[in-house]
């Protein structure tokens, strides 16, 4: 899951978005553990702070508000208040906040109620500040949670913060790589986009199947054939199922050959790519292609919907 992906506000008589009340099913929000935390500000209000920068000949720094200043603060002084618990680390951001907590003994409640009780003294400096105003709530309802207990994920969790202020600078200075886009049509369909659509009007654009029958050798070969054609100008598209087809888009992606992807979920109003995707938008050379609603439930792709996703690769194709 990409941890910075929300929806926009739902207007649903105030209930609460179910993206952001997920979470792991079974596990004990009370014992030891490493979480990484995000709130979002009602609204999407940048109300914490500023970037500058353009994030490439422009290094991007982000600058702390008044109330980003007391947000921190806030922060800060949880373990005045539970000292079951440490903060590891922050980045705040214009409209949202990102920090990772160390649950280093059992708390005596649920991880909620430490995140709650934070919001309410966010909220009681947010009201200070601005005094005399009629203000909703600082923080959007609920929180978003990443249980980090896999190998490397603390690290990776850790560039991924420090790396926010730096994907913002560059999403605003390239607004339409960074917006998903409705109403794409291409080969005869109709696709939710995300990242530089202007790869369909490559004149030449190769569709990539690959047989599950393939073994090692063959795969190799496969993608020896299609790193040639994309060497000489072609841009590769599949929906990367097979382990062909994902052995051929992986290495086309990490030579920095433009590529584009069909999907089988869809985006969610504000969704964006993440990792070396996100700098694959910003260098106009990926596009995500996705013909169905975004859905937030797991779900296996089916026969049926590979089959179809193939079909149109081979459609937007021009060979």
């Amino acid at each position: 899951m990409d941890w910075e992906q929300f929806e926009k506000k739902k207007q649903w008589a105030g209930a609460v978005r179910p993206s952001m009340k997920r979470r792991r099913v079974g596990h004990d929000y009370c014992g030891r553990c490493i979480y990484m935390v995000t709130l979002v500000v009602e609204g999407r209000r940048p109300l914490l702070g500023t970037v500058t920068g353009d994030g490439e000949a422009v290094p991007a720094v982000f600058t702390p508000s008044t109330l980003g200043e007391a947000v921190i603060k806030a922060l800060h002084s949880i373990p005045v208040f539970h000292p079951q618990v440490t903060v590891w680390d922050v980045q705040l951001m214009p409209d949202h906040l990102h920090f990772i907590l160390f649950v280093k003994e059992r708390l005596p409640v649920h991880l909620g109620a430490v995140i709650n009780g934070f919001k309410v003294g966010c909220n009681r400096a947010y009201r200070s500040l601005m005094a005399g105003a009629d203000l909703p709530a600082l923080w959007e309802e609920g929180y978003n949670d990443r249980i980090l207990d896999h190998e490397g994920q603390l690290q990776s969790m850790k560039r991924y913060m420090r790396d926010n202020p730096r994907r913002l600078a560059i999403k605003r200075h390239h607004p339409d790589l960074f917006t998903v886009q409705r109403g794409v049509k291409s080969g005869g369909n109709t696709f939710a986009a995300l990242g530089n659509v202007f790869l369909l009007d490559a004149p030449w654009r190769v569709a990539v199947k690959c047989t599950r029958k393939l073994d090692e050798a063959g795969i190799a070969k496969r993608v020896g054939y299609f790193l040639g054609l994309a060497a000489e100008g072609a841009v590769l598209i599949s929906p990367s199922i097979s382990p062909g087809e994902k052995a051929v888009m992986r290495a086309a992606f990490e030579h920095g050959y433009p590529t584009i992807i069909l999907l089988e979920n869809g985006f969610a109003p504000l969704a964006k790519p993440g990792g070396k995707r996100f700098d694959a938008c910003a260098e106009g050379r990926l596009l995500l292609l996705a013909p169905w609603s975004h859905h937030n439930e797991a779900r296996t792709i089916t026969q049926v919907q590979c089959h179809a996703l193939n079909d149109m690769a081979a459609a937007i194709a021009t060979r």
